[in-house]
């Protein structure tokens, strides 16, 4: 039997599955995974971390477990994005503004997991109000990447990606806005799914931007997302996740200018994802969508007014409560006209015609996650052959397509540069995340 050690590390049905044959104790579990975070206080994981609520709830888990009640999570700890209401456990937001906040109630996402039986294990760090793809918490500390602690573990969800790969939790509940969860998981080297928008209920989460926000999981397999998945959509078990056939898949890999600009190695590895999957049995060719050049301007003008609607009586009355980077974000989309948000919305439109067109001719996209391996904490460019890009730009420039369309996407771990992790990314056809799972899994088997 692997040590609890060596199991805190492990694949989430792996832990389950020890968990079912009385070879592991929740307790044991719990107590495993808090001494790493201990030890991993440096990488600035977590805003609160799991304490003796955490533990008691392994104790029961304990009891039902040895009484033969079963459960998809049953005694598994699950770290929690700290944007998620959680009874009785502080819910800050990132932001200092809600620093003393304890709801009394759970968000929809939070009461699922419990009803599985899942251990709520703490609540993660993120960027402030989610507002950010860092992680750099001006108020809860700057989050740490896990392969090299001079990196960013990207945002906003990066305490979640943390806590998945350096084995402080089983799995991790994220949002994502932009590309809060597949950034983080590209970048850290894990799993990371946002699914259909609505998929998943969000009731109890701070939101960000009303029409781009999903929930979602961050995981370290494919297998363990689709758990996760199941039990966050409420859906009949399997439904979701459920394993379909590959063979004929019709792959197009994403070309055209919003691919122009990705590093080298990261180009490579989309590549050889694509020659896996051809290998495999998938019929893999080239698309371009034109319209998705009009994603960055789309996505922009959408997200600042819709956050700064959402914040306007915190940041007219407190406007030094936010870190500078959110605030300055606030300010500047108080800014946006309303005409611009419209016409912003027909664009919305054309583009989600496209890639509707699109998946008439393909049944998945394949792209990279991200264009960069991990940057530096604090590096503000990235410098590519036609000039300078904002590293924040650059890393949700092929995430937040998806979120404007309301599409599935899955981020997977696929190969490395210099020790940093590279993710790509599968994107499938709305409602159909049991073939997003599918290729992934492929991936998955063909990077080892």
């Amino acid at each position: 039997m692997p040590s609890i050690e060596t199991l805190t590390s492990a694949p989430l049905v792996q832990i389950a599955s020890a968990l079912r044959r009385r070879r592991l104790s929740p307790v044991e579990l719990v107590d495993a995974y808090t001494r790493r975070i201990e030890a991993s206080a440096g990488l600035h994981a977590f805003i609160t971390p799991p304490g003796e609520q955490a533990r008691r709830e392994a104790q029961r888990a304990e009891r039902r477990l040895a009484r033969g009640e079963s459960g998809a999570l049953l005694g598994i700890p699950i770290a929690v994005k700290d944007l998620f209401a959680t009874r009785a456990l502080r819910t800050t937001a990132g932001s200092r503004i809600l620093k003393d906040w304890v709801p009394s109630s759970d968000a929809t996402v939070v009461a699922r997991l419990r009803a599985a039986g899942a251990i709520v294990f703490g609540k993660t760090n993120l960027h402030e109000f989610a507002y950010g793809v860092s992680t750099a918490n001006p108020w809860w500390g700057i989050a740490r990447n896990p392969h090299d602690s001079r990196r960013s573990p990207g945002g906003s969800s990066g305490g979640s990606a943390i806590a998945v790969v350096a084995g402080l939790s089983a799995g991790a509940l994220g949002s994502d806005t932009g590309g809060s969860i597949r950034v983080p998981a590209s970048l850290c080297g894990c799993v990371g799914l946002k699914p259909t928008f609505g998929a998943i209920p969000l009731n109890g989460t701070f939101p960000l931007g009303w029409s781009l926000d999903h929930a979602g999981p961050l995981a370290r397999t494919v297998d363990d997302a689709g758990v996760l998945l199941d039990v966050l959509t409420g859906v009949d078990a399997g439904r979701k996740s459920r394993r379909v056939p590959t063979r004929g898949l019709r792959v197009g890999v994403l070309q055209g200018s919003i691919v122009e600009n990705v590093q080298p190695a990261v180009s490579r590895q989309v590549d050889a994802a694509a020659a896996g999957l051809r290998r495999h049995g998938l019929r893999v060719r080239e698309v371009a969508i034109p319209e998705m050049q009009w994603t960055v301007a789309t996505q922009l003008v959408t997200l600042r007014a819709e956050a700064s609607a959402l914040h306007a009586r915190w940041i007219r009355a407190q406007p030094r409560a936010y870190g500078a980077d959110v605030r300055t974000r606030l300010q500047l989309g108080s800014l946006v006209a309303g005409a611009d948000y419209v016409l912003a919305q027909r664009m919305r439109a054309r583009i989600r015609a496209a890639m509707s067109r699109v998946f008439h001719d393909i049944d998945v996209l394949l792209l990279p996650s991200t264009p960069i391996a991990a940057p530096v904490v604090g590096e503000r460019t990235v410098r590519w052959r036609s000039g300078e890009e904002p590293v924040d730009g650059a890393l949700v420039r092929l995430t937040a397509p998806f979120n404007l369309t309301g599409l599935p996407a899955l981020s997977v771990p696929f190969g490395a540069t210099a020790g940093l992790p590279i993710g790509v990314q599968v994107v499938g056809q709305w409602n159909d995340e049991a073939r997003v799972l599918a290729v992934g899994r492929l991936l998955e088997g063909v990077s080892r």
